[in-house]
């Protein structure tokens, strides 16, 4: 069950990238939604901090992986990978602080992926009438 929960919540982002737009789950989550949101935005992380070399800002890594910039926050602070300076929140990482994570043994990659390219969507855009009512 655990499994068929991660491949929704991968699609959902894989969804999001097409359609453009970050997303969240609706808060507060439980424990295991928690754990499982958690293990997902940390491997989709560290799998893009592992292979880029140069500066990205947490803007950039939304844009990339449609994480909302507070989960994407909240994840690398758990990592110790961000910084609050001059009143705004610094990626700070190194490739071997990102190898010691993916070494880790609370790294888990997914035993199962989504391949972005079998997802067939065709967002629907209905347009809201003078009422306010969607048709």
């Amino acid at each position: 069950m655990y499994c068929v929960f991660v491949l929704v919540l991968w699609s959902g982002y894989e969804l999001s990238k097409i359609d453009g737009c970050a997303g969240s789950p609706e808060k507060p989550l439980s424990d295991l939604g928690k754990l499982s949101y958690r293990s997902y935005w940390t491997w989709v992380l560290l799998d893009i901090l592992r292979n880029f070399r140069g500066s990205m800002s947490i803007k950039d890594l939304s844009m990339m992986t449609c994480i909302t910039q507070e989960d994407i926050i909240s994840t690398l602070q758990s990592l110790n990978m961000v910084k609050y300076w001059k009143g705004q929140h610094v990626v700070c990482v190194t490739p071997k602080l990102v190898e010691e994570h993916l070494r880790s043994s609370q790294y888990k990659p997914p035993v199962l992926t989504v391949d972005p390219a079998c997802l067939r969507w065709a967002p629907t855009h209905r347009k809201l009438s003078k009422t306010g009512k969607k048709h």
